[in-house]
């Protein structure tokens, strides 16, 4: 009996199936699995809401049943600190926002899988990046990770201050600018000339306009730095003898480190300052047509210069969690996030370069451009930069970083000797080289 009744209902249900069939009704099949990936970020205020609207454009718009899953971190080093409590295979993120200086870090880690991994399995056309950005995250012609929020530091200036001082074009060098600074205070009504923050990127960008190398073989790029070079090529001494030239004449007062000199720039009170490119929008609104912003080029602390400029920022490292399936969606999302409209948008919205060329193309980009033409600037200054000029690798970059800013303050604050400063960084970060080096043999 019990036989029977299965067989009835075996055949009931072929039945349906075959109704269904002929009423054009497909059969319901299990709803494809998502392929979920995290990205973790370290953009807030208007940055962020900029990457939030391309991931949450890229979740809806993908046809891949990708879901992309943002997380904030906080600063690029609290990101960073992050991963080093992680381990292969279990990331926590699939793909993480890292800065500039942690590039020979991240490619010493182990943790990534490299970007032309990527871009040779999925033939990729690297041409479409800008050269003189790729060429800062390129290794042994490796491009290690995706460029995405770059940018150079550009000078910042007071138009309306320059015209009531009788002063045409924006200063070139340091000496320019001291030769422009009593007109500056006592005709255009500046109560400093230039409020300069102490920033190791600034120090970093003052080589690269001089053409020198900020460490041994070849810039970090050949192999791992062993030492500075810095204090052998005088580039430093050339840095802090203009610098605090400018600073003893009452031309260049202490103002604080990274950014702090953007304040009295966007209180009128400076007539120059100098910053990111990403720092223009805010400045714009900030100032709010109380006096005219124009851009110019970094100034170079001498007369003379060979080199150009070097990219800040941050780029986009593919993890290795041994997941071929999140490695797909990670590439799809990177190039959803490089395409032409998401950079023009991203630029628009930002201030950091488009990354990719032909995003120049694009009405969102030209529109941009039209409104506000002082984004130009950084864009020729990069373009007018060679790939020569990209910069130093080195492992320990954000200590550096902090003792050249420690010793450049020290210097202004106790009015030290020059040679003497360079000669401490010098011998600081040389010990932090070698004790990274030491224990990553």
């Amino acid at each position: 009996m019990k036989n029977k009744f299965l067989s009835l209902l075996s055949a009931a249900l072929v039945l349906v199936l075959a109704l269904s069939l002929c009423n054009g009704m497909a059969p319901v099949a299990a709803e494809e699995e998502k392929t979920e990936i995290v990205f973790w970020h370290s953009m807030g205020g208007v940055n962020g809401e900029a990457i939030d609207y391309l991931v949450n454009k890229y979740n809806e718009e993908n046809d891949k049943n990708i879901h992309v899953t943002t997380e904030f971190q906080g600063s690029y080093d609290d990101a960073i600190n992050k991963l080093k409590s992680a381990s292969i295979g279990n990331m926590a993120a699939d793909l993480v926002q890292v800065y500039d200086i942690g590039t020979r870090f991240m490619i010493d880690s182990g943790w990534v899988i490299p970007m032309q991994d990527l871009i040779d399995r999925y033939d990729y056309d690297v041409t479409q990046i800008e050269p003189n950005i790729a060429a800062y995250y390129t290794v042994d012609d490796k491009l290690y990770s995706m460029p995405f929020n770059s940018s150079t530091p550009i000078l910042y200036y007071n138009q309306d201050m320059l015209d009531k001082a009788g002063i045409k074009e924006a200063p070139k060098s340091f000496a320019e600018i001291a030769e422009m600074a009593e007109d500056l205070m006592d005709k255009g009504g500046a109560g400093e000339p230039i409020s300069l923050s102490i920033y190791g990127w600034f120090f970093e960008q003052f080589l690269c306009k001089q053409g020198l190398p900020y460490v041994d073989n070849g810039n970090g790029r050949e192999d791992k730095a062993t030492k500075v070079v810095f204090d052998e090529n005088e580039g430093a001494l050339n840095i802090l003898k203009a610098w605090k030239d400018l600073h003893d004449q009452g031309y260049a007062p202490v103002v604080g480190r990274v950014d702090a000199g953007l304040a009295d720039f966007v209180a009128g009170k400076s007539a120059f300052t100098i910053g990111s490119t990403a720092s223009l929008k805010e400045i714009l609104e900030n100032v709010d047509n109380r006096f005219q912003v124009g851009t110019a080029y970094l100034p170079s602390v001498t007369d003379e210069t060979d080199g150009g400029v070097s990219i800040g920022g941050a780029s986009l490292w593919a993890l290795n969690n041994e997941d071929e399936a999140k490695e797909e969606a990670v590439w799809d999302f990177i190039t959803f996030m490089i395409s032409p409209a998401s950079q023009a948008y991203w630029n628009a919205q930002t201030g950091y370069f488009p990354i990719t060329v032909k995003a120049h193309d694009e009405d969102t980009f030209k529109e941009n451009i039209e409104q506000f033409p002082q984004f130009m600037t950084a864009i020729d200054q990069l373009h007018d930069s060679s790939p020569e000029s990209q910069g130093a690798l080195i492992s320990v970059f954000p200590e550096a970083r902090q003792i050249i800013e420690g010793e450049i303050e020290n210097m202004l604050n106790k009015d030290l000797d020059p040679e003497e400063v360079v000669k401490t960084m010098a011998e600081k970060i040389n010990k932090a080289i070698d004790e990274y080096n030491m224990i990553n043999e």
